[in-house]
Protein backbone atom coordinates (compact mmCIF):
# COMPACT_ATOMS: atom_id res chain seq x y z
CA UNK A 1 0.00 0.00 0.00
CA UNK A 2 2.87 2.67 -0.45
CA UNK A 3 4.25 5.12 -2.64
CA UNK A 4 7.86 4.22 -1.57
CA UNK A 5 7.69 0.15 -1.24
CA UNK A 6 7.27 -2.47 1.39
CA UNK A 7 9.64 -1.93 4.57
CA UNK A 8 11.67 -1.00 6.45
CA UNK A 9 14.53 1.10 5.19
CA UNK A 10 17.41 -1.90 5.69
CA UNK A 11 16.50 -4.61 3.36
CA UNK A 12 18.73 -7.29 4.35
CA UNK A 13 20.56 -7.83 0.94
CA UNK A 14 23.91 -6.18 0.69
CA UNK A 15 24.15 -2.41 -0.83
CA UNK A 16 26.17 -3.61 -4.06
CA UNK A 17 23.21 -5.67 -4.89
CA UNK A 18 20.64 -3.01 -5.47
CA UNK A 19 23.48 -1.54 -7.95
CA UNK A 20 23.80 -4.99 -9.67
CA UNK A 21 20.53 -4.92 -10.16
CA UNK A 22 20.37 -2.56 -12.53
CA UNK A 23 20.81 -3.33 -15.97
CA UNK A 24 20.57 -1.69 -19.47
CA UNK A 25 17.07 0.41 -19.75
CA UNK A 26 16.76 0.47 -15.85
CA UNK A 27 16.01 -3.23 -15.91
CA UNK A 28 16.99 -5.61 -13.27
CA UNK A 29 19.41 -8.61 -12.12
CA UNK A 30 21.68 -6.97 -14.68
CA UNK A 31 20.14 -8.44 -18.05
CA UNK A 32 16.49 -7.24 -18.52
CA UNK A 33 16.33 -4.52 -21.26
CA UNK A 34 13.61 -1.94 -22.20
CA UNK A 35 12.05 -4.66 -25.13
CA UNK A 36 11.98 -7.41 -21.99
CA UNK A 37 10.26 -4.66 -19.80
CA UNK A 38 7.50 -4.25 -22.71
CA UNK A 39 6.90 -7.73 -23.54
CA UNK A 40 6.71 -8.98 -19.49
CA UNK A 41 4.18 -5.99 -19.04
CA UNK A 42 2.07 -6.85 -22.22
CA UNK A 43 1.66 -10.44 -21.44
CA UNK A 44 0.81 -9.39 -18.22
CA UNK A 45 -1.58 -7.11 -19.40
CA UNK A 46 -3.00 -9.77 -21.41
CA UNK A 47 -4.00 -12.40 -18.55
CA UNK A 48 -4.76 -9.94 -15.90
CA UNK A 49 -8.65 -10.31 -17.16
CA UNK A 50 -8.21 -14.22 -16.97
CA UNK A 51 -6.38 -13.86 -13.16
CA UNK A 52 -8.12 -16.12 -11.15
CA UNK A 53 -8.39 -18.99 -13.75
CA UNK A 54 -4.17 -18.78 -13.88
CA UNK A 55 -3.58 -18.80 -10.35
CA UNK A 56 -5.79 -22.16 -10.00
CA UNK A 57 -3.77 -23.40 -12.69
CA UNK A 58 -0.72 -22.23 -11.33
CA UNK A 59 -1.44 -23.78 -7.99
CA UNK A 60 -2.73 -26.85 -9.84
CA UNK A 61 0.51 -27.44 -11.77
CA UNK A 62 2.67 -26.86 -9.12
CA UNK A 63 0.90 -29.40 -6.55
CA UNK A 64 0.54 -31.84 -9.61
CA UNK A 65 4.40 -31.84 -10.44
CA UNK A 66 6.21 -31.15 -6.99
CA UNK A 67 3.54 -32.62 -4.60
CA UNK A 68 6.34 -31.95 -1.71
CA UNK A 69 5.85 -28.17 -1.88
CA UNK A 70 1.77 -28.97 -1.02
CA UNK A 71 2.88 -28.93 2.81
CA UNK A 72 4.02 -25.25 2.53
CA UNK A 73 0.55 -24.04 1.98
CA UNK A 74 -3.05 -23.39 3.94
CA UNK A 75 -5.50 -26.47 3.42
CA UNK A 76 -7.36 -23.41 1.72
CA UNK A 77 -6.25 -21.50 -0.95
CA UNK A 78 -8.49 -18.73 -2.14
CA UNK A 79 -6.59 -16.04 -0.10
CA UNK A 80 -3.35 -17.55 -1.54
CA UNK A 81 -4.17 -17.16 -5.20
CA UNK A 82 -5.36 -13.37 -4.78
CA UNK A 83 -1.64 -12.58 -3.41
CA UNK A 84 -0.16 -14.22 -6.11
CA UNK A 85 -1.57 -12.11 -8.61
CA UNK A 86 -0.89 -9.12 -6.19
CA UNK A 87 3.29 -10.15 -6.17
CA UNK A 88 3.44 -10.37 -9.64
CA UNK A 89 2.15 -7.30 -10.77
CA UNK A 90 3.95 -5.43 -8.14
CA UNK A 91 7.08 -6.78 -9.72
CA UNK A 92 6.12 -6.52 -12.80
CA UNK A 93 5.15 -2.73 -11.69
CA UNK A 94 8.48 -2.24 -10.18
CA UNK A 95 10.76 -3.92 -12.94
CA UNK A 96 11.94 -0.83 -13.97
CA UNK A 97 12.73 0.31 -10.49
CA UNK A 98 15.91 -1.48 -9.32
CA UNK A 99 16.67 -0.57 -6.36
CA UNK A 100 12.35 -0.77 -4.93
CA UNK A 101 12.14 -4.10 -6.75
CA UNK A 102 14.94 -5.44 -4.99
CA UNK A 103 13.72 -3.71 -1.92
CA UNK A 104 10.35 -5.64 -2.63
CA UNK A 105 11.90 -8.54 -3.32
CA UNK A 106 13.29 -8.85 0.03
CA UNK A 107 10.83 -8.56 1.83
CA UNK A 108 9.07 -11.25 0.19
CA UNK A 109 12.48 -13.46 0.48
CA UNK A 110 12.58 -12.79 4.51
CA UNK A 111 8.52 -12.97 4.74
CA UNK A 112 8.63 -16.47 2.98
CA UNK A 113 11.05 -18.18 5.39
CA UNK A 114 7.95 -18.23 8.12
CA UNK A 115 6.44 -20.72 5.41
CA UNK A 116 9.42 -22.86 5.18
CA UNK A 117 10.04 -21.45 1.65
CA UNK A 118 14.03 -22.94 0.54
CA UNK A 119 15.84 -21.87 -2.21
CA UNK A 120 15.31 -25.00 -4.13
CA UNK A 121 11.59 -24.35 -4.19
CA UNK A 122 12.21 -21.31 -6.26
CA UNK A 123 12.93 -23.40 -9.90
CA UNK A 124 9.91 -25.39 -9.40
CA UNK A 125 7.97 -22.14 -9.41
CA UNK A 126 9.63 -20.23 -11.90
CA UNK A 127 8.85 -23.77 -14.06
CA UNK A 128 4.81 -23.56 -13.41
CA UNK A 129 4.51 -20.02 -13.58
CA UNK A 130 5.82 -19.97 -17.31
CA UNK A 131 3.89 -22.70 -17.92
CA UNK A 132 0.73 -21.22 -16.60
CA UNK A 133 1.40 -17.69 -18.05
CA UNK A 134 1.85 -19.52 -21.70
CA UNK A 135 -1.37 -21.28 -21.40
CA UNK A 136 -2.96 -17.93 -20.51
CA UNK A 137 -1.40 -15.80 -22.88
CA UNK A 138 -2.63 -16.76 -25.93
CA UNK A 139 -0.99 -14.75 -28.90
CA UNK A 140 0.89 -12.79 -26.41
CA UNK A 141 3.58 -15.46 -25.65
CA UNK A 142 6.50 -16.45 -27.67
CA UNK A 143 9.62 -17.65 -27.13
CA UNK A 144 10.66 -14.04 -26.57
CA UNK A 145 8.46 -13.09 -24.17
CA UNK A 146 9.27 -16.93 -22.69
CA UNK A 147 12.58 -15.67 -22.24
CA UNK A 148 11.78 -11.93 -20.91
CA UNK A 149 9.58 -13.92 -18.41
CA UNK A 150 12.45 -16.25 -17.17
CA UNK A 151 15.03 -13.69 -17.16
CA UNK A 152 12.52 -11.41 -14.86
CA UNK A 153 11.80 -13.93 -12.62
CA UNK A 154 15.22 -15.35 -11.80
CA UNK A 155 16.43 -11.96 -11.35
CA UNK A 156 13.45 -11.61 -8.69
CA UNK A 157 14.13 -15.16 -7.32
CA UNK A 158 17.83 -14.62 -6.81
CA UNK A 159 17.02 -11.56 -4.87
CA UNK A 160 14.65 -13.26 -2.61
CA UNK A 161 16.84 -16.47 -2.13
CA UNK A 162 19.97 -13.92 -0.78
CA UNK A 163 17.63 -11.72 1.19
CA UNK A 164 16.19 -14.96 3.02
CA UNK A 165 19.50 -16.87 3.46
CA UNK A 166 21.22 -13.47 5.24
CA UNK A 167 17.94 -13.12 7.56
CA UNK A 168 18.11 -16.70 8.60
CA UNK A 169 21.97 -16.00 9.79
CA UNK A 170 20.59 -13.41 12.42
CA UNK A 171 16.98 -14.37 13.50
CA UNK A 172 14.69 -16.92 13.22
CA UNK A 173 11.89 -17.47 10.18
CA UNK A 174 8.92 -16.83 13.19
CA UNK A 175 8.37 -15.73 17.34
CA UNK A 176 6.40 -17.35 19.34
CA UNK A 177 4.25 -15.10 21.96
CA UNK A 178 2.10 -15.82 24.61
CA UNK A 179 -1.08 -13.63 24.84
CA UNK A 180 -0.85 -11.59 28.19
CA UNK A 181 -3.63 -9.45 27.69
CA UNK A 182 -7.05 -9.49 25.88
CA UNK A 183 -10.16 -6.80 25.82
CA UNK A 184 -12.93 -6.95 23.70
CA UNK A 185 -14.11 -3.06 23.17
CA UNK A 186 -17.40 -3.21 20.70
CA UNK A 187 -18.19 -3.33 17.66
CA UNK A 188 -15.75 -6.55 17.35
CA UNK A 189 -12.92 -5.00 18.02
CA UNK A 190 -9.96 -6.57 20.59
CA UNK A 191 -6.95 -4.82 21.99
CA UNK A 192 -4.90 -7.59 22.25
CA UNK A 193 -1.27 -7.86 23.72
CA UNK A 194 1.29 -10.43 23.40
CA UNK A 195 4.74 -11.22 25.14
CA UNK A 196 7.43 -12.76 22.42
CA UNK A 197 8.93 -15.76 24.14
CA UNK A 198 12.81 -14.10 22.21
CA UNK A 199 13.76 -11.10 21.82
CA UNK A 200 11.37 -9.62 18.73
CA UNK A 201 12.90 -6.32 17.11
CA UNK A 202 10.60 -3.62 14.92
CA UNK A 203 9.85 0.01 14.28
CA UNK A 204 7.32 1.91 14.58
CA UNK A 205 4.96 2.22 12.11
CA UNK A 206 5.92 -1.34 10.57
CA UNK A 207 3.29 -4.46 10.60
CA UNK A 208 4.19 -8.10 10.68
CA UNK A 209 1.79 -11.49 9.90
CA UNK A 210 0.18 -13.54 12.76
CA UNK A 211 -1.01 -17.36 12.87
CA UNK A 212 -3.27 -18.60 15.31
CA UNK A 213 -3.29 -22.02 16.42
CA UNK A 214 -6.55 -22.45 15.33
CA UNK A 215 -5.94 -22.18 11.69
CA UNK A 216 -2.31 -22.80 10.73
CA UNK A 217 -0.38 -22.01 7.90
CA UNK A 218 -3.22 -18.64 7.56
CA UNK A 219 -1.03 -15.73 7.87
CA UNK A 220 -3.05 -12.03 8.56
CA UNK A 221 -0.88 -8.79 8.66
CA UNK A 222 -1.26 -6.82 11.89
CA UNK A 223 0.37 -3.64 13.18
CA UNK A 224 1.60 -2.75 16.49
CA UNK A 225 -0.01 -0.24 18.31
CA UNK A 226 2.70 0.62 19.90
CA UNK A 227 6.08 2.35 20.09
CA UNK A 228 8.64 -0.37 21.26
CA UNK A 229 8.63 -1.47 24.76
CA UNK A 230 11.02 -2.27 27.53
CA UNK A 231 9.12 -5.21 28.78
CA UNK A 232 9.03 -6.42 24.94
CA UNK A 233 5.05 -6.73 24.96
CA UNK A 234 3.66 -5.63 21.73
CA UNK A 235 -0.46 -4.94 21.25
CA UNK A 236 -2.82 -5.09 18.24
CA UNK A 237 -6.07 -3.95 17.90
CA UNK A 238 -7.73 -6.71 15.36
CA UNK A 239 -11.49 -6.01 14.53
CA UNK A 240 -13.26 -9.23 13.49
CA UNK A 241 -13.85 -9.61 9.46
CA UNK A 242 -17.13 -10.96 8.80
CA UNK A 243 -16.04 -14.57 7.51
CA UNK A 244 -12.04 -13.59 8.41
CA UNK A 245 -10.82 -17.12 10.10
CA UNK A 246 -7.80 -15.60 11.57
CA UNK A 247 -9.42 -12.07 12.62
CA UNK A 248 -12.56 -13.74 14.42
CA UNK A 249 -10.30 -16.27 16.11
CA UNK A 250 -7.83 -13.85 17.45
CA UNK A 251 -11.13 -11.36 18.73
CA UNK A 252 -13.53 -14.17 19.34
CA UNK A 253 -11.89 -17.30 20.48
CA UNK A 254 -8.20 -16.42 21.66
CA UNK A 255 -7.65 -15.83 25.59
CA UNK A 256 -4.43 -14.86 27.48
CA UNK A 257 -2.38 -17.46 28.35
CA UNK A 258 -2.50 -18.65 24.20
CA UNK A 259 0.28 -18.90 22.23
CA UNK A 260 0.67 -17.50 18.19
CA UNK A 261 3.51 -17.06 15.86
CA UNK A 262 4.86 -13.75 15.06
CA UNK A 263 6.50 -13.36 10.99
CA UNK A 264 9.01 -11.24 10.81
CA UNK A 265 8.48 -7.50 10.84
CA UNK A 266 8.09 -5.49 7.36
CA UNK A 267 7.56 -2.25 6.08
CA UNK A 268 8.93 1.16 5.85
CA UNK A 269 6.19 3.69 7.09
CA UNK A 270 8.64 4.79 9.41
CA UNK A 271 9.32 8.27 10.90
CA UNK A 272 12.44 9.95 9.14
CA UNK A 273 14.16 11.67 11.85
CA UNK A 274 16.29 13.96 9.30
CA UNK A 275 13.12 14.98 7.44
CA UNK A 276 13.05 17.94 8.98
CA UNK A 277 9.27 18.49 8.04
CA UNK A 278 5.97 18.76 9.64
CA UNK A 279 4.19 15.76 9.58
CA UNK A 280 0.41 15.35 8.54
CA UNK A 281 -0.92 11.47 9.85
CA UNK A 282 -4.06 10.31 8.43
CA UNK A 283 -5.63 6.87 10.32
CA UNK A 284 -9.43 5.29 9.30
CA UNK A 285 -10.11 2.58 11.27
CA UNK A 286 -8.09 0.10 12.82
CA UNK A 287 -5.72 2.14 10.37
CA UNK A 288 -4.87 3.89 13.36
CA UNK A 289 -2.22 1.58 15.21
CA UNK A 290 0.76 2.21 13.12
CA UNK A 291 0.59 5.67 13.71
CA UNK A 292 -0.87 5.41 17.26
CA UNK A 293 2.95 3.87 17.60
CA UNK A 294 4.84 6.22 15.52
CA UNK A 295 3.25 8.85 17.48
CA UNK A 296 4.31 7.50 20.68
CA UNK A 297 8.38 6.39 19.43
CA UNK A 298 8.16 10.67 18.54
CA UNK A 299 6.97 10.92 21.87
CA UNK A 300 9.95 8.86 23.51
CA UNK A 301 12.45 10.63 21.18
CA UNK A 302 11.91 14.47 21.95
CA UNK A 303 9.82 15.18 19.13
CA UNK A 304 9.63 18.78 18.55
CA UNK A 305 8.21 19.23 14.76
CA UNK A 306 4.32 19.63 14.56
CA UNK A 307 2.37 16.31 14.03
CA UNK A 308 -1.11 17.10 12.58
CA UNK A 309 -3.16 13.90 13.18
CA UNK A 310 -6.69 12.90 11.71
CA UNK A 311 -8.27 9.97 13.14
CA UNK A 312 -11.99 9.12 10.90
CA UNK A 313 -14.75 6.37 11.60
CA UNK A 314 -18.41 5.87 9.89
CA UNK A 315 -20.22 6.48 13.72
CA UNK A 316 -18.87 8.41 16.69
CA UNK A 317 -18.99 4.63 18.31
CA UNK A 318 -16.91 3.53 15.66
CA UNK A 319 -14.16 6.48 16.05
CA UNK A 320 -11.83 3.99 18.82
CA UNK A 321 -8.35 5.48 20.53
CA UNK A 322 -9.90 9.13 19.97
CA UNK A 323 -9.43 9.91 23.51
CA UNK A 324 -6.12 7.94 23.94
CA UNK A 325 -4.58 10.26 21.20
CA UNK A 326 -6.16 13.31 22.91
CA UNK A 327 -4.26 12.31 26.03
CA UNK A 328 -1.56 12.11 24.20
CA UNK A 329 -2.02 15.53 22.55
CA UNK A 330 -2.34 16.93 25.92
CA UNK A 331 1.10 15.64 27.08
CA UNK A 332 2.88 16.94 23.86
CA UNK A 333 2.70 20.09 22.84
CA UNK A 334 3.67 19.11 18.89
CA UNK A 335 0.72 17.15 18.25
CA UNK A 336 -3.04 17.78 17.22
CA UNK A 337 -5.44 15.39 17.08
CA UNK A 338 -9.00 15.78 14.48
CA UNK A 339 -11.84 13.53 14.37
CA UNK A 340 -13.70 13.15 10.84
CA UNK A 341 -16.95 10.70 11.28
CA UNK A 342 -18.45 10.35 8.10
CA UNK A 343 -21.99 8.65 8.84
CA UNK A 344 -23.13 11.14 11.44
CA UNK A 345 -23.90 14.69 11.78
CA UNK A 346 -21.35 15.53 14.87
CA UNK A 347 -20.24 19.14 14.78
CA UNK A 348 -17.40 20.14 14.36
CA UNK A 349 -16.32 16.05 13.43
CA UNK A 350 -18.11 15.82 10.02
CA UNK A 351 -17.77 14.52 7.23
CA UNK A 352 -14.95 11.75 5.64
CA UNK A 353 -11.29 11.60 6.71
CA UNK A 354 -10.24 12.73 2.61
CA UNK A 355 -12.80 15.55 3.15
CA UNK A 356 -11.02 17.06 6.58
CA UNK A 357 -8.17 16.84 5.46
CA UNK A 358 -9.05 19.24 2.38
CA UNK A 359 -10.71 21.72 4.86
CA UNK A 360 -7.43 21.67 6.96
CA UNK A 361 -5.06 22.00 4.70
CA UNK A 362 -2.58 23.83 3.20
CA UNK A 363 -0.30 20.19 3.50
CA UNK A 364 2.75 21.20 0.64
CA UNK A 365 5.04 21.57 3.14
CA UNK A 366 4.15 18.29 5.03
CA UNK A 367 5.53 14.44 5.31
CA UNK A 368 2.38 12.73 5.16
CA UNK A 369 1.83 8.96 6.72
CA UNK A 370 -1.42 7.48 5.43
CA UNK A 371 -2.99 4.05 7.41
CA UNK A 372 -6.43 2.49 6.30
CA UNK A 373 -8.90 1.24 4.25
CA UNK A 374 -7.26 1.35 0.36
CA UNK A 375 -10.17 3.76 -0.97
CA UNK A 376 -9.90 6.06 1.86
CA UNK A 377 -5.96 6.05 1.41
CA UNK A 378 -6.30 6.34 -2.34
CA UNK A 379 -8.39 9.53 -2.18
CA UNK A 380 -6.06 11.14 0.44
CA UNK A 381 -3.26 11.19 -1.27
CA UNK A 382 -5.07 12.34 -4.52
CA UNK A 383 -6.21 15.07 -1.75
CA UNK A 384 -2.41 15.70 -0.73
CA UNK A 385 -1.46 15.60 -4.29
CA UNK A 386 -4.08 18.31 -5.25
CA UNK A 387 -2.21 20.16 -2.53
CA UNK A 388 1.35 20.54 -3.63
CA UNK A 389 2.46 16.83 -2.06
CA UNK A 390 4.89 15.38 -3.78
CA UNK A 391 4.68 11.18 -3.99
CA UNK A 392 8.12 10.54 -2.01
CA UNK A 393 6.28 12.20 0.76
CA UNK A 394 2.79 10.48 0.88
CA UNK A 395 4.03 7.25 2.75
CA UNK A 396 1.88 4.37 2.97
CA UNK A 397 2.00 0.97 3.02
CA UNK A 398 1.33 -1.87 -0.33
CA UNK A 399 -2.08 -2.30 -0.66
CA UNK A 400 -3.48 -5.79 0.78
CA UNK A 401 -0.33 -5.57 3.25
CA UNK A 402 -1.50 -4.56 6.34
CA UNK A 403 -4.36 -5.52 9.07
CA UNK A 404 -7.01 -3.84 7.32
CA UNK A 405 -7.61 -5.46 4.24
CA UNK A 406 -6.26 -8.74 5.60
CA UNK A 407 -8.63 -11.42 7.42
Amino acid sequence: MRSRSPHPSATGVPPQDAADAAGPGGGTGGVLSNRDISLVRASLAAVEPQAADLAAYFYATLFTRYPQVRELFPPGMDLQRGRLLHALLRIVDLVDDPGNLVRFCSHLGRDHRKFGTRSEHYAPVGECLLAALERFAGPAWNTEVAAAWTRAYTAAAQVMSRAAEDDARSRPAVWHARIVHHVQHGFGLAEITVQPETPYHYTAGQYLSIETPWWPKQWRYYSPANAPRPDTTMTFHVRAVPGGWVSNALVRRAAVGDVIRLGPPLGDMTLDPGAGRDIVCVAGGTGLAPIRAMVEHAAQSGWERRMELLIGARTADELYGLESMLRLAQRNHWLSVRAAVSHEDIPGAGGSLPQVLAENGPWHRYEAYLSGPPPMITTAARVLSRYGVPPARIHHDPFGAPALSAV
